[in-house]
């Protein structure tokens, strides 16, 4: 056991004594300084200075005030997804500006699959919730529902009572899938997680041609059974988009990646690209799966677009001196109008969409 002994905390009742005032003259010195003289502020500070009070305790001073100033991000991701994905990077400086414009504070409340992400939510000391897409049976989205707090969900799922920002992942999915497809004989996508199992896999679409996919393929993908409501609509948009060129779902070869990763999507562009059904034409859903795609088909010594038609999704910074086709939308925009809206302050935003065609998808 230390030596030292550890400092009582001095009490709001011992600074009002020691500056000759009230204990509700310190509270509001504190918390409300525009209810106090300069005179009797000043003699709280010195007196707090003197005895070493630090100020009230934040969440004595929540509780009081039936508000915590916090505004909690719900991430369906571990937490350094925030710092490395360009796209939830994006979408956080939007929810920060609110933040900032309304005095408010953020909370990053990560979801990792685990017992304990019901419990993160529940006791996260948050005004309100906003939540970056997840799967329609996350645990999450009972828990925040059961807080009674505002909440708003980015992308899916959606939820009775609770408000929804998204744009029309479907029709941008036909939209580029059109555009990407135009031409090809054997199509391919690099798809994100299926459901909060996150399993990596390959497979033709439902009833595909196991004869001809890579070895250890699953036996199909059907774009209704995915518990992400984003990735079930671009599925859906993908095969739309297919079936209005005559083809079918299950001429399709999907590469579903665990993660938004670029490494991950170059090894199983690699799967993709090589072997009897080796694709012609890949509709990846994010821009980092595409880049990673991108680097597969150099490395394969393919070119682009004359052996293979690539596009991507959200036109991050990458998109541009890439070349590449894609998806382009406001993230940002999106993320300060869920922050907006959890805070009360709604406000119109635009969700629109737009396809951006580049070198990727022009075969000579």
């Amino acid at each position: 056991m230390s030596g030292r002994t550890a400092r009582r905390r001095v009490t709001m009742a011992e600074v009002a004594r020691a500056a000759g005032v009230s204990v509700m003259t310190v509270s509001y010195a504190y918390g409300r300084p525009g209810r106090v003289s300069d005179e009797a502020r000043a003699r709280v500070r010195e007196a707090a200075e003197r005895l070493g009070y630090p100020g009230p305790h934040p969440g004595a001073r929540s509780l009081r005030r039936g508000r915590t100033g916090n505004l909690g991000v719900v991430l369906g991701e571990h937490l350094t997804y925030a710092f490395d994905d360009p796209q939830a990077t994006r979408f956080l400086s939007g929810v920060a500006q609110v933040c900032a414009d309304h005095g408010m504070a953020l909370t990053l409340v990560p979801v990792t699959g685990a017992s304990s992400d019901v419990d993160r939510v529940t006791e996260a000391a948050v005004d309100a919730f906003v939540v970056w897409t997840t799967a329609d049976d996350d645990p999450v989205i009972d828990a925040i529902v059961a807080t009674g707090l505002p909440a708003v969900i980015h992308g899916g799922p959606l939820r009775e009572g609770l408000s929804f920002v998204a744009a029309d992942d479907r029709a941008a999915a036909t939209a580029v899938g059109r555009e990407v497809f135009a031409g090809a004989r054997r199509p391919g996508v690099l798809s994100f997680p299926l459901d909060r199992g996150r399993i990596s896999q390959i497979a033709f679409g439902t009833q595909g041609s196991p004869e001809a996919a890579p070895d250890g393929a699953s036996p199909g993908v059907d774009p209704d059974a995915s518990t992400f409501r984003v990735t079930r609509q671009r599925l859906r948009g993908y095969r739309d988009a297919w079936a209005s060129t005559g083809g079918d779902w299950s001429q399709v070869l999907v590469a579903v990646c665990s993660t938004n990763s670029a490494h991950e999507a170059e090894a199983l562009a690699a799967e993709l690209l090589t072997g009897p059904y080796a694709c012609d034409a890949i509709a990846a859903m994010s821009d980092e799966l595409a880049l990673g795609a991108l680097r597969t088909a150099a490395r394969l010594g393919l070119s682009v677009p004359g052996d293979l038609t690539l596009s991507g999704w959200d036109d991050s910074d990458a998109a541009t001196p890439a070349g590449l086709t894609t998806i382009a939308q406001s993230l940002r925009d999106q993320g300060a109008h869920c922050a907006r809206t959890a805070l009360g302050h709604p406000a119109g935003t635009d969700v629109s969409w737009h396809l951006i065609s580049r070198a990727s998808t022009r075969r000579p």
